[in-house]
């Protein structure tokens, strides 16, 4: 598959429809990240960021933390953007530099949240939700030649389905090399928070077909009913291939102890399920919207942010240990 730059392919496609302001925001995107904060050194526990998600690059021996990085995401204060940390230990991190801010008419303005960045095809492509006044939310893809970005929007908006409130989409590459992302159809909608996967297109840039519904938040034995019985929380998913071929997918919603982290199982080994649940958490202290990756020296480690309480938020990394295609933490977490 050829790649053709974003702006070639624009005025390739509509060599008169193309208007300034969009030629404007294509500038910023492929322009080097200007204006940005002065890059410092923190400790793992003064970085403050929500959903962090590790990229470690082996030639570069260097971890990258991407994460939810704005001020305040709550409500409806205007997004900043998303940031990029560096660390060689994952103990002392260098940053914050800016991985996104959002170009000249894009389309959302608020809630900036829990950005992933995945390899694919040569490129990287970050999967971050958004939302805009009067829309719903929703996932956009973004593309970068370079890890640390700039990146920029692919298409001219998100790719879950434009009535749903969504966030937190995932990359998934099936056996077969296809592309899906799984997602959350968000509770505020449908108050049995449910997780669901889509097919991609080739080059990411839209959906093919409809969304697959995989399973609900209510279908977790370690989620309490809530008084209503109807509001289950479902979100952060993650796909894990365990070393017996068995497909995992961590996914975060409150337990008895507060935010959580589960782990789901497919009977069949394939995207589309069946999905069982664990009966019990991975991760049951007050932390979640985990994933999982693996150090230089190859020791299997889970990332979540904890407490889930802002400003109090911290990147978290915890051992793990698999054995017979299950996960479990190596060590007891307060």
């Amino acid at each position: 598959m050829e790649y053709i730059p974003l702006s070639s392919r624009v005025m390739r496609e509509n060599p008169v429809r193309c208007p300034a302001v969009f030629l404007i925001a294509i500038a910023v995107c492929i322009s080097p990240a200007r204006g940005g904060p002065p890059v410092q050194q923190f400790r793992r526990q003064d970085v403050r960021i929500r959903d962090p998600f590790i990229v470690p690059v082996p030639g570069d021996k260097v971890y990258y933390m991407f994460g939810t990085t704005d001020p305040n995401c709550w409500g409806d204060v205007p997004g900043v953007g998303f940031n990029v940390f560096a660390s060689r230990d994952l103990e002392t991190w260098t940053g914050p530099q800016p991985a996104f801010r959002p170009p000249p008419g894009f389309w959302a303005d608020h809630n900036f949240w829990a950005p992933e960045v995945h390899r694919y095809r040569g490129r990287w492509w970050m999967f971050a939700s958004f939302k805009s006044t009067g829309r719903p939310r929703g996932t956009q893809i973004l593309v970068s030649d370079h890890i640390q970005g700039p990146y920029c929007p692919v298409g001219d908006g998100p790719v879950t389905p434009p009535t749903w409130e969504c966030l937190d989409g995932t990359l998934y590459v099936d056996p077969a090399g296809k592309p899906w992302m799984v997602f959350c159809h968000e509770w505020v909608q449908v108050q049995d928070g449910e997780i669901c996967a889509m097919r991609l297109s080739s080059d990411l840039h839209r959906a093919e077909g409809d969304p697959i519904l995989l399973f609900r938040g209510s279908d977790a034995p370690w989620a309490p009913h809530p008084p209503n019985k109807k509001d289950y929380v479902t979100d952060g998913p993650f796909l894990y291939r365990a070393e017996t071929g068995d497909l995992l997918m961590l996914w975060s919603s409150f337990g008895a102890s507060g935010y959580a982290v589960g782990t789901a199982r497919s009977t069949s080994g394939r995207i589309t399920g069946p999905w069982i649940q664990d009966p019990e958490p991975l991760f049951a202290h007050d932390g979640g919207h985990a994933m999982v990756f693996r150090t230089f020296d190859g020791r299997l480690m889970l990332a979540l942010h904890k407490p889930n309480r802002t400003p109090l938020e911290r990147p978290r990394f915890l051992p793990l240990v698999e054995q017979d295609g299950r996960l479990r933490l190596a060590t007891a977490v307060e």
